[in-house]
């Protein structure tokens, strides 16, 4: 589907929660820098999409923040660019206050603390890049099947058509498929926003509206560390095997 664009060059990572349900590792820590197999989970991030060509990256901050920052401080690739929040703007009031940092071109958007591991046959955000239609899409989220997702135990997000629109689970008990936390979205999906804080929801709600969110669904594993459980599967799935005799 991929309408001869160039590749994207642009990312914004969300690093500004606190991670509530990691405490007590949080209470010191945030969240995106908590390591799994031996590496932070924002650092995972940033090498996947220096993998995939993003030149600069935005990283939101709020919770001990100050410790995300000098994290970053000697990262070369991607470059980064901060957007401390004040106080806690949630996903969509994160994106909005960054807008005027991210251009006018698609970029990616990723939680930061979140894990996946690519498929067999190219990284998820190559896939991400080459389903994108900028002329037809407000949203492409990479969306992960309920049954497969590690650490996940909710009821998914989405319902996915033939020809990728989304719709939401509404009423229903269960939707097939779960949102991942990866995407790509388009600035004008932005433009007009609340003020203040408010969730990424709202966006994905208005490109709904108008036919213009659609999902592309991974074809690797995905990983939900939303609390300890969560981060003791993907730690035991990401960690090589010993072979030491």
């Amino acid at each position: 589907m991929n309408d001869g664009s160039p590749m994207l060059t642009m990312a914004m990572v969300l690093a500004a929660g606190r991670g509530l349900r990691l405490r007590p590792i949080t209470d010191t820590l945030p969240k995106p820098l908590v390591s799994v197999a031996g590496r932070a989970m924002l650092d995972r991030v940033l090498d996947a999409l220096a993998a995939a060509g993003v030149a600069e990256c935005v990283v939101n901050t709020h919770y001990l923040g100050h410790l995300i920052e000098a994290h970053l401080a000697d990262r070369k690739t991607p470059a980064i660019r901060m957007s401390p929040e004040r106080g806690l703007l949630d996903t969509g009031g994160g994106l909005a206050k960054a807008l005027p940092l991210l251009g006018k071109d698609p970029f990616f958007g990723i939680n930061a603390d979140i894990l996946w591991q690519d498929g067999p046959e190219a990284s998820a955000l190559a896939r991400l890049a080459d389903a994108y239609d900028r002329a037809g899409m407000d949203g492409l989220l990479l969306l992960m099947p309920v049954e497969e997702a590690t650490g996940y135990d909710g009821p998914g997000d989405f319902n996915l058509a033939r020809d990728g629109l989304l719709t939401r689970r509404g009423r229903a008990p269960r939707a097939p498929y779960v949102y991942t936390g990866v995407q790509i979205l388009h600035p004008r999906l932005i433009a007009n926003h609340p003020a203040g804080a408010f969730s990424l929801n709202v966006f994905f709600d208005r490109a709904i509206d108008h036919g213009r969110l659609f999902g592309l669904v991974h074809d690797g594993r995905w990983f939900h560390v939303g609390d300890a459980r969560g981060l003791e599967l993907a730690e035991a799935a990401l960690t090589p095997p010993d072979d030491t005799p």
